[in-house]
């Protein structure tokens, strides 16, 4: 398979960036990846898109993480802005006039927020992948899910929101659980590689943005309100989550609820890299919304 990598100028650094396939008559499919800080290494499992949906698939390491510059000496450039910037900069050096966007995780919250305050020109569709359209909600909803989890390890968590100490081991054993429940199991010898492939991950970007850890956004997105605007996003939608998702079934139909043109998939058993855990069943939704949608 044809695989191009190179580094996109992006104002004094630069965005990585992975081009798979050749170019085609179809918009290519423009992969934002979770996080902030997760990289684009586990979107690599969606390479066979390339040959299922007949287009290219582009992804790239935002600011901050990966093979793409890493400034954690200037944490303030780790905002909402900087990377909406950073992807129009890319679309404009790569010349994607027609384009649709697929969000995983954080990744769906900069689509969104990209859709909703900028109304960029040549998006088609946008595919929301176990991500958010409000920080409130997902904090109370993974609150819930806490809820689920056995005493000791609650009041494990309880103890570091309350000091704001989130080093303890306790901590650390309970949030390690509450991840590998409803996020993903770390990974083995036998996972994929692009899983198991060292990588440059964002801490500073992740903490700066988001917080010490999922279920308590205290950074810059911390008032991530998009709700209400996402009647504003007139193009054809797909959200994706699974059944034991950090993207729990009502985050997931709270967007589906608000977006004039979407269509909702839930997979069942799935965390939340749903495209790693049941990749076929997820290649084939998404090339069916695209079939549906272009034909």
């Amino acid at each position: 398979m044809n695989v191009t990598e190179l580094n996109i100028p992006f104002g004094h650094f630069h965005t990585y960036c992975r081009i798979v396939g050749a170019p085609s008559d179809r918009p290519p499919l423009l992969l934002l990846h979770g996080g902030p800080g997760s990289t684009h290494n586990y979107f690599e499992l969606l390479d066979g898109l390339v040959k299922r949906a007949g287009r290219q698939l582009i992804m790239y390491d935002q600011l901050g993480c990966g093979r793409s510059s890493i400034p954690d000496d200037q944490p303030e450039l780790y905002t909402a802005g900087t990377w909406v910037a950073e992807l129009a900069n890319l679309r404009r050096y790569l010349e994607l006039d027609q384009v649709y966007l697929l969000g995983q995780s954080w990744g769906g919250m900069l689509a969104i927020i990209y859709l909703c305050n900028y109304q960029p020109q040549g998006v088609e569709g946008v595919i929301l992948s176990s991500t958010l359209s409000s920080a409130r909600l997902w904090a109370s909803e993974l609150h819930r899910l806490i809820k689920f989890m056995p005493e000791e390890e609650q009041a494990a968590i309880r103890q570091a929101e309350q000091t704001g100490d989130f080093t303890t081991p306790a901590y650390q054993r309970a949030n390690a659980v509450f991840m590998t429940l409803h996020a993903a199991a770390p990974a083995t010898p036998q996972s994929p590689e692009p899983l198991r492939r060292v990588k440059r991950g964002g801490e500073v970007a992740y903490l700066t943005a988001w917080g010490p850890n999922e279920y308590n956004p205290l950074g810059n997105l911390k008032d991530y309100e998009y709700t209400a605007k996402l009647d504003q996003i007139k193009i054809p939608a797909l959200v994706i989550d699974g059944t034991n998702d950090l993207c729990t079934p009502l985050v997931a139909k709270t967007m589906f609820d608000h977006l004039p043109w979407a269509r909702w998939q839930l997979f069942q058993g799935a965390r939340h890299m749903v495209f790693a855990e049941q990749t076929a069943a997820y290649e084939r939704t998404v090339v069916d919304w695209l079939m549906a949608i272009e034909n």
